[in-house]
C-alpha cells in the first residue's frame, strides 16, 4: 500500500478558520484549498507537510481526525473491510474529486482514507 500523505484535521468553529491561517501563516503555511467547511494549509517547500481545519464535513456523519492519502483506495477499503474493522463512512465518490471512506482506528480516532480521481 502506497502512502501519499497524511493530514491531521482539527475540527474548529467557523470563527477560528481565519484565525487559524493566520496562526500558521506566521508558521510559514499557506493556504491550498478552501471550500468554506474546510480548509487546508501547506508548505509552499514541503506541499505534502499539511494540516487542515474542519468546521464539519459536508458528506460525511463526523469530522475524521486524520486523512490518509492512499495510491490505491478500493484496495484499502478492501483490506479494512476484510479486517472487521468499523466502517464509519462508506467508500464513495465526493463531488470535490475525492474517492474516500472514513474507518475507526484501535485508539477510536476516525480516519478518512482517500485518494484523488
Amino acid at each position: 500500500m502506497s502512502v501519499h500523505r497524511v493530514v491531521p484535521n482539527i475540527h474548529v468553529q467557523p470563527e477560528a478558520l481565519d484565525q487559524s491561517r493566520e496562526f500558521y501563516g506566521l508558521l510559514g503555511l499557506e493556504e491550498v484549498m478552501n471550500q468554506g467547511w474546510i480548509m487546508t494549509l501547506a508548505s509552499p517547500s514541503t506541499p505534502a507537510a499539511q494540516i487542515s481545519f474542519l468546521t464539519e464535513d459536508a458528506t460525511a456523519p463526523v469530522v475524521p481526525d486524520m486523512s490518509v492519502e492512499v495510491a490505491d483506495v478500493d484496495a484499502a477499503y478492501a483490506a479494512v473491510r476484510a479486517s472487521g474493522a468499523e466502517i464509519v463512512h462508506t467508500l464513495r465518490d465526493e463531488e470535490w474529486g475525492v474517492r474516500r471512506f472514513f474507518v475507526r482506528d484501535p485508539g477510536g480516532r476516525v480516519v478518512n482514507v482517500l485518494g484523488h480521481r
